[in-house]
């Protein structure tokens, strides 16, 4: 997948969500992700082996194309309402602060 093909995919999941999508890439590159996440303990959590939403969803031949209409398509027929649901009921809030630009 070449970046043309990731900016139409990124196209193509901005046109359909209604919330912000968050990509911390944007501003920084991994290896500042990775020290900041050392830095305020979290590295070691966000490593361990487990089924979230990126093992669970992710297709085993992905679209590296993908048609807006199509995901359209999908996301139309979809009922999201109980996973929103089981979601919001599991929920845990937790705070974590740092300073950034401590060095």
């Amino acid at each position: 997948m070449d970046s043309s093909d990731t900016m139409a995919a990124i196209g193509c999941t901005d046109a359909v969500c209604r919330i912000p999508v968050l990509r911390p890439l944007v501003g920084m590159d991994k290896t500042e992700i990775i020290e900041i996440a050392r830095r305020i303990d979290t590295f070691e959590t966000s490593t361990l082996p487990y089924e979230d939403c990126c093992t669970v969803f992710t297709p085993r031949h992905p679209k590296v194309r993908p048609q807006l209409s199509d995901i359209e398509k999908a996301q139309s027929s979809f009922d999201f309402e109980p996973l929103i649901a089981k979601a919001v009921e599991g929920t845990e809030l937790k705070t974590f602060s740092f300073d950034c630009c401590d060095q």
